[in-house]
């Protein structure tokens, strides 16, 4: 897959270069494993006891977590019949996610959705994937082995204390399985309409006492989505990775886990040709327990991404980020009524692009490090009452927080408070601070190159952009009045200073037309609301419901020349719903729906789609088939500025998979 330095089949710059396009300047668990047969089993009461770590950073019960989280399982995923990540996504009820074409995606939480949404946070068992490039992910280079996951964590709203910058509007973590609970063979093909054909394959073995390893691949080609007019776009993708895990228990109950991947993936553009992606990443994580109350945990990870996009002929665009990662933290009671966690860590990325004429960052290469220190206090003042206070210091290269006096350093504070009596209801509110750091779009990239005559429109980053900031107030209520019934509200309000705009610049005699600045300011507001029953044995219903009201504004002696709306496209509200039904004779009958309000602009009609799949199981064998958009022919899900719309069409394929 690689060669000499270089990946060989795996390249491509993305969606930063399209936006910029479109806008004219750019917009571990240590837990017990739950197995999917074990999830399908549990009863409704029992899944609200299942544990997640993201909102405090140990396990702690969903039903006590004072956050508005809710977690994907792997027997949801599964009966969803979900392909790729994003598809995943989707069911959880407190994202907006949308595909715009058969490449990118705009995913994100409480608003700010774009193909370069740059609000929130996503982890891969810990291993971040942002890039600070943009400060957003790329979505079509994070292919996750579903099967391997036990859940998927979303927490919409700040997560900074503990997990630092752009953890602004959400956090999400993927959690895949200990390899221990992924023994022996599992082989799964098929293919359809728009997923042409896949394949996915893995393999566990215990290799020695207490040391288990699995590895898989995967491949899959999918067919374009579609024009206005119904015609193809040129944009048909193909997917090949593979990876490992391995996980030791030593007799002291240290743990040690390693894995790792690799990727490639090649996707066709309508005007540019193709696009490619590839990467590798390994981690390792040593935990040892102290106690039930007591851990410490050291993480390492490398993480490398290489993108090439063709912008046409003898023009091609490349980007080769590595990530270096260390973090330490620990856990430890502090008496009866008090458990703390600290930590700390530091992040090298070194970033090379290969600049255009008409597109560059300079300087071309960079290396940027990240400190981080953080603290958490958990207080219990009463039985049922729970008080967590805790902060993260952060050092970047960028910001400069004229609040502390030092340049470089963002401060993200806390304070959650969580009642929880008769243990069947819990009643929550947060006040956080969390920071949007500044990305080498905001400050390093110009175009055209310089020099550049004063005549030919141009722009320019600006080396005073700063962090965008914000402070979020939250409440919430989650109770399971019946054992067949949960329900969960939050609402919250988000006041944002210092966002993105685009200027004139600071210093007329830059001989630069226009450059991003901190002339924005807004706020939010809005509900959450989910609910899970089970009417009878053997049928799970879910649905959820969000609303949002958004409103920008120009801070004194700044003016936008693009308008605030270019920083996001955010449907009023939206309404999903997922029924699950076990059928006599080893047959599961699936169902999900999505209804999306209008998007303002560029403006997408409401829309309600659903998809439906049935599964027979048969000891190891199941054959399912699975429809996707099957409310019409072909679905806009999302539009941004001057790019023509793609649709996504309905599709049917089948999959047949073996467990040996």
């Amino acid at each position: 897959m690689g060669g000499s330095g270089q990946i060989m089949t795996g390249r491509r710059f993305s969606p930063v270069v399209f936006l910029f396009a479109a806008h004219g300047l750019f917009g571990q668990n240590d837990n017990p494993v739950l197995a999917p047969s074990a999830l399908k089993q549990l009863s409704l009461e029992e899944l609200m006891d299942v544990e997640v770590t993201l909102v405090s950073r140990h396990a702690e019960k969903l039903n006590t977590a004072p956050s508005a989280i809710q977690v994907i399982t792997q027997e949801e995923i599964r009966r969803s019949g979900a392909l790729t990540l994003p598809d995943a996504l989707k069911l959880a009820s407190n994202l907006q996610v949308a595909q715009l074409d058969g490449r990118e995606w705009a995913i994100s939480a409480r608003g700010f959705n774009h193909t370069a949404a740059n609000k929130l946070l996503v982890m891969i068992d810990g291993r971040t994937v942002y890039t600070p490039l943009y400060s957003g992910v790329f979505w079509e280079s994070q292919h996750v082995f579903l099967e391997d996951v036990e859940r998927i964590e979303v927490v919409s709203g700040p997560g900074g204390t503990l997990w630092g910058s752009n953890a602004v509007n959400g956090v999400i973590n993927i959690v895949t399985k200990d390899a221990e609970a992924t023994q022996g063979a599992y082989v799964a093909t098929g293919g359809g309409t728009y997923d042409r054909d896949f394949l996915m394959a893995r393999f566990g073995e215990k290799i020695a006492p207490n040391a288990f390893l699995r590895v898989y691949g995967q491949s899959r080609d999918r067919n374009p989505s579609l024009l206005a007019d119904g015609k193809r776009a040129k944009n048909a993708s193909g997917l090949f990775q593979s990876g490992f895990r391995l996980d030791w228990k030593a007799p002291s109950s240290d743990k040690l886990t390693l894995q790792g991947d690799l990727y490639e993936s090649a996707f066709g553009e309508i005007a540019t040709g193709k696009t490619e992606v590839a990467g590798q990443n390994v981690l390792g994580r040593w935990t040892h327990p102290f106690s039930p109350e007591s851990d410490i945990q050291l993480q390492i990870y490398f993480d490398r991404a290489y993108k090439e996009a063709t912008l046409g002929p003898g023009f091609t665009f490349t980007d080769d980020m590595r990530t270096y990662d260390i973090e330490l933290h620990h856990r430890l009671p502090l008496g009866e009524r008090q458990s703390l966690t600290w930590g700390l860590g530091h992040r090298i990325m070194q970033d090379e692009v290969g600049n255009l004429v008409s597109l560059a960052f300079l300087p071309a290469d960079k290396d940027m490090h990240r400190f981080n220190v953080f603290l958490q206090d958990e207080i219990l003042l009463l039985e049922d009452l729970r008080l967590t206070l805790g902060s993260k210091l952060e050092h970047e290269n960028y910001s400069s927080r004229k609040d502390l006096g030092l340049s470089g350093w963002n401060a993200q504070p806390s304070a959650r408070l969580a009642w929880s009596p008769g243990h069947i209801q819990t009643l929550w509110g947060a006040l956080s601070r969390a920071v949007r750091t500044p990305s080498r779009i905001d400050v390093e990239l110009y175009a055209p190159m310089p020099p550049v005559p004063a005549i030919v429109p141009h722009f320019a980053g600006s080396p005073y952009f700063d962090s965008e900031e914000l402070t979020a107030y939250e409440l919430g209520y989650r109770i399971q009045p019946a054992e067949i019934l949960s329900l969960s509200v939050a609402a919250f309000y988000h006041r944002y200073d210092d966002l993105r705009s685009t200027e004139l610049p600071y210093i007329a005699d830059t001989n630069f037309t226009v450059e991003f600045r901190n002339g924005l300011m807004g706020d939010s507001r809005g509900i959450e609301l989910s609910a899970r029953g089970q009417p009878l044995p053997g049928w799970t219903l879910q649905a959820g419901y969000t609303y949002l009201e958004k409103d920008l504004w120009e801070k004194s002696g700044h003016t936008d020349l693009t308008t605030p709306r270019g920083e996001w496209n955010d449907p009023a509200f939206q309404i999903t719903f997922q029924s699950l039904t076990d059928l006599p004779a080893g047959f599961q009958l699936n169902a999900a729906g999505r209804y999306i309000d209008d998007l303002p602009k560029p403006a997408v009609q409401a829309r309600f789609t659903y998809d439906a799949g049935i599964t027979w199981v048969h000891r190891g064998l199941s054959l399912s088939v699975f429809g996707r958009n099957l409310a019409d022919d072909r679905d806009p899900e999302f539009a941004v500025k001057d790019r023509a719309v793609q649709e996504i069409p309905r599709s049917v394929y089948g999959k047949i998979a073996w467990r040996l």
